[in-house]
């Protein structure tokens, strides 16, 4: 059974704020992938393509985390915790709009091995 979880974490900045949010973003990224259960932890700013024009958030991390018990240390650290204080909930932050989500990539019904 694949434990990895795969999380999304899109944020519209403010109007004028997305150069700041994206520097901002980028140094939490260090001391993340120091994380033992962290996979990838990469910010990535949406680029057009005319192969790809769906709708996004300007700035979304990409994340792959070893299992779910990594992926919710990672949320109660205190450099997240802070950044979502500052720039999210803090109406003076530079996120407008923020969304984060995390998936699996087992179909629902697999039929996972049993070991032991």
């Amino acid at each position: 059974m694949s434990s990895k979880v795969y999380c999304i974490a899109a944020f519209t900045p403010k109007a004028g704020q997305e150069k700041a949010l994206f520097r901002v973003l980028q140094a939490l990224e260090a001391d993340t992938l120091r994380e033992d259960g962290c996979l990838q932890y990469r910010v990535t700013r949406h680029i057009p393509s005319p192969f790809a024009g769906g709708q996004s958030h300007p700035l979304v991390f990409n994340e792959i985390w070893a299992d779910m018990a990594s992926f919710e240390a990672h949320c109660q650290r205190s450099a997240i915790n802070d950044f979502f204080q500052a720039h999210c909930v803090n109406p003076d932050g530079l996120v407008a709009d923020h969304n984060v989500c995390i998936y699996t990539d087992e179909p629902e019904d697999y039929d996972a091995p049993k070991l032991g």
